[in-house]
């Protein structure tokens, strides 16, 4: 184990907030201030101390050449569909960025039509494609620095390749549609720099002119737990207020644009899930309303009474990830014990066909819409990354659109599924994967993870992480926790909110079956995750620290008593629950990583993992745990803060900012798994 010095001093400086009569002591809470000279002194010392422990550790440069070998391939993504062909993001071998590009149906070449490294605003620019209008003259795309969720808004006149002078200011987009004439668009837009309260209005927007004339189409006035979404149809416009309260309410309006009427309500107030998709002059939606696990209807408008719906596609014991229309199809993604599969019906809900998984891959439609006979899938494995093929409805063939070239020797790998029981008894099914000789033989330096929210299935999917290990003899395992969707919407409901304590827990007994089992000692186990899966690692090496050797904390929430008052995180109450409920306040303070750090424990070694752009999991909630677990731990193992200005929620920073991320990641759990590179 390469040595390490101390870390840096973090003065504490306690808050106490009396919650519910209960007082909660924040002793780092000056660490909230991100922009302060005391935090950024403090980050800067951070990033010393942590590139003094990086930067010494053996084979680096062992780890960087491998690391890229896998890393810089051809990748495509984030597809959308025109009536002649296809715009999608495209990066090629070697360069920082993926650029925007588009490829005619009946033909094989690529065609650029954006390329961020043009602007010449540095590497950290990114751009991805949003909407493309039917007949494919106009582009939307948004353009980024670093990591952030922001953008501003640009469109591309295609034909001439040319940006046009509408751009909508850095902030967030929440509703657009182009329309159907080509003049102007609709958007909801919340520029980064509005002043006071924020109007949550759409408008319509007319090409060439001001966007200060733009005329206001509808408008929910300054509520600050609402917003408005938008979706397009052929003929008419649908407007989703969504009210985020104690659970999440839904409105819904139609409105035929150009119209010098209001527009019409359809539904207001509803507490569960409507997504509306229009079918040329039909209205369907995905509902979860008496079908947990969602369904389809179709949504009959009615005067002056509630909307008749109709079943088209009824639910079943798996759970609808996602649904597109094509060519008077409707095409349904399922998620079931860790399998995904797409099933095809008639606009009438007749069953007309599936598309599977093989053992080990996954499934996945490559996006959202499609105006002909072909859609595009992407397929993706524990040892295959992803790739697209163009699937023919009515032929039912498919064919593999570009190469797939990848570095890894993926026959030399496989997968086997096992499973265990949950603290409550539970059985939990679990992927182990790695190379054939190590799923056969004992104990071995192991590498897990797994997510336990949202309703998010895991099911296999390529990590270079995970390869890179598993090449030099570790074993990975997936355990299915509750809070996924594996088994449908109760799955999910077992360990959301206030159940989420059962997430962990299935989580901790997944890291206990491989070790009662003989398949890694706590002394080889390490454990990473990022985002709601970062939680997951907070509180797990705080409930178990003598559990694991090491622990990847990437982008993570982890004061869950404050976390609602930053960014938008309010929106999540139905998914955690705030602090503000006392139901909820008991529950999040019983797990809430922050606050179980206790001092004088040995915690195993530690890198957090955060930056400046992230605006959907804080990065004050990495600062605010690092130095906690600094000033707690009484291990020799390191603790310490990875950050970046740059750095944020979207996986979009330059290439070689990725490989240089990867290769401390990997460096550090080599060094503390006893991996030899």
């Amino acid at each position: 184990m390469y040595p390490i010095a101390s870390p840096p001093f973090s003065p504490v400086e306690p808050v106490v907030d009396i919650l519910h009569g209960v007082p909660i002591t924040d002793p780092y809470r000056w660490l909230e201030d991100q922009n302060s000279t005391r935090t950024r002194d403090w980050i800067a010392a951070q990033t010393r101390f942590a590139r003094a422990y990086l930067d010494g550790l053996p084979k680096r440069e062992c780890v960087r050449e491998r690391v890229r070998e896998l890393l810089d391939t051809e990748i495509r993504d984030c597809f959308l569909s025109f009536e002649a062909g296809y715009i999608f993001r495209k990066r090629l071998t070697g360069e920082e960025q993926p650029s925007i590009y588009m490829r005619h149906r009946s033909g094989d070449d690529d065609e650029l039509l954006v390329d961020p490294a043009m602007r010449g605003t540095g590497k950290y620019t990114s751009v991805k494609p949003l909407r493309v209008s039917r007949d494919g003259n106009l582009l939307l795309y948004k353009v980024m620095n670093g990591g952030e969720r922001k953008g501003a808004f640009e469109i591309l006149d295609i034909a001439n390749r040319t940006v046009l002078p509408d751009v909508l200011a850095h902030g967030y987009l929440y509703g657009f549609a182009f329309a159907q004439d080509g003049r102007g668009f609709y958007y909801v837009h919340e520029p980064t720099d509005a002043p006071g309260a924020f109007h949550h209005a759409a408008y319509y927007h007319n090409l060439g002119s001001r966007f200060k004339d733009d005329r206001e189409v509808f408008s929910i006035g300054e509520d600050k737990n609402a917003r408005l979404s938008l979706v397009a149809g052929k003929e008419q416009l649908g407007i989703l207020v969504y009210h985020f309260r104690e659970r999440t309410f839904t409105d819904f309006y139609l409105w035929n644009p150009g119209s010098e009427d209001d527009p019409t309500p359809v539904l207001r107030g509803v507490d569960w899930l409507f997504g509306p998709r229009f079918a040329e002059t039909r209205l369907l939606a995905m509902i979860d309303r008496d079908a947990p696990n969602r369904k389809i209807v179709e949504v009959h408008i009615r005067r002056d009474a509630e909307p008749l719906l109709i079943d088209i596609i009824p639910p079943t014991d798996a759970a609808i990830q996602c649904w597109m229309i094509s060519d008077h199809r409707i095409l349904v993604s399922y998620a079931h014990e860790a399998t995904t599969q797409i099933n095809i019906f008639s606009l009438s809900g007749v069953p007309l066909g599936q598309i599977a998984a093989t053992d080990g891959e996954t499934i996945r439609l490559a996006k959202t819409e499609s105006l002909d006979d072909e859609v595009l899938l992407e397929r993706e494995s524990f040892v295959e990354p992803t790739r697209i093929y163009r699937f023919n409805l009515h032929s039912a063939k498919q064919q593999l659109w570009t190469p797939c070239d990848t570095a890894f020797p993926s026959l030399n790998y496989t997968h086997s599924k096992v499973s265990y029981n949950a603290k409550d008894g539970t059985t939990i099914p679990m992927f182990l994967v790695g190379r054939r000789d190590v799923l056969s033989t004992g104990a071995r330096p192991t590498v897990m993870t797994a997510y336990g929210g949202y309703g998010i299935p895991m099911t296999p999917r390529f990590s270079v992480l995970v390869a890179f290990l598993m090449e030099h003899g570790c074993l990975f395992a997936l355990p299915n926790i509750r809070g996924g969707s594996e088994f449908g919407a109760e799955w999910h409901q077992a360990g959301k909110r206030r159940n989420r304590q059962v997430a962990i827990d299935d989580f901790l007994s997944a890291a206990e079956s491989l070790v009662d089992t003989g398949r890694t000692t706590p002394d080889q186990l390490a454990i990473f995750g990022g985002s709601n899966s970062g939680l997951l690692v907070g509180a797990a090496i705080t409930q178990r620290p003598q559990l694991f050797r090491a622990a990847l904390c990437m982008v993570p929430l982890l004061d869950m008593l404050r976390f609602h008052f930053f960014d938008k995180a309010d929106e999540w109450k139905d998914e955690f629950g705030t602090a503000e409920d006392r139901q909820d306040f008991e529950a999040l303070g019983s797990y809430s990583p922050y606050h179980a750090v206790r001092d004088g424990t040995a915690y195993p070694a530690t890198m957090f993992v955060s930056g400046d752009a992230d605006q959907n999991c804080n990065p004050l909630h990495a600062r605010k745990m690092t130095a906690r677990l600094q000033a707690a731990s009484s291990s020799a193992g390191p603790i310490f803060l990875d950050y970046s200005e740059f750095r944020g929620h979207s996986p979009v920073l330059p290439l070689n900012h990725r490989i240089d991320a990867l290769v401390d990641r990997l460096a550090f759990l080599c060094d503390r798994l006893g991996v030899n590179v």
